[in-house]
């Protein structure tokens, strides 16, 4: 069960935007739903039902303009449960790029990967385990460095070894548990934040390291 991808698939070749500076290995893995926007018990079922958190286009744009690349992994079970598309969510998914774009013209989603199943799959792919970090790892990596992957290059699960650069300096941004266990599966700093205020309220102590 593998980690889906925004209007591609999984293992297309992805075009990075450039950087306002020289990556070297960091990436800001960020939960949506109260890290992006308001999240709702009920679920962000269409674009009218997307409320952005205060600064968050804004906060995006310092993490790429410090070098970060940005990699969205969130959790999205309404289409394992046949209650919406993939399509429903891809149109979320721009709505929401272009409301962080209209804040800050660096605020680009390098890369938006998503896990549509149910919770009760135990998908690797599906926070809190590790799976949509492993893949974004790999995918950024690959773009980076030139490297088209397939399903041979790929590393799944149990084949997963750790990357070229040291996961210590990349940071999982999440308002829930299941975020923190995702990060530390993964290996990487995990900061939690109250889903009211989102990144805007941690974009300090991201980037103080």
């Amino acid at each position: 069960m593998r980690a889906h991808r925004h209007r591609a698939s999984l293992l297309d070749p992805l075009d990075l935007k450039e950087l306002p500076i020289p990556w070297d290995g960091r990436i800001a893995y960020l939960d949506r739903d109260g890290v992006i926007n308001v999240g709702r018990e009920t679920y962000v079922n269409n674009i009218s039902e997307v409320e952005m958190l205060v600064n968050a286009g804004q906060s995006i744009g310092r993490l790429r303009r410090a070098g970060f690349r940005i990699v969205i992994c969130t959790n999205q079970s309404p289409i394992g449960r046949g209650w919406w598309s993939h399509e429903t969510l891809a149109e979320i998914h721009d709505y929401i790029q272009d409301r962080l774009l209209e804040e800050d013209a660096d605020a680009s989603l390098d890369l938006i990967l998503y896990s549509p199943y149910v919770p009760w799959s135990n998908a690797h792919a599906r926070k809190g385990n590790p799976g949509m970090l492993e893949a974004g790892r790999q995918l950024i990596e690959a773009a980076e460095g030139g490297v088209i992957l397939d399903d041979e290059s790929f590393m799944d699960a149990e084949a997963y070894v750790s990357s070229n650069f040291d996961e210590n300096t990349s940071v999982m941004v999440g308002d829930r548990s299941v975020d923190m266990q995702a990060a530390n599966a993964f290996g990487v700093r995990g900061i939690q934040v109250d889903g009211a205020l989102g990144i805007a309220s941690a974009i300090d102590s991201i980037l103080m390291g």
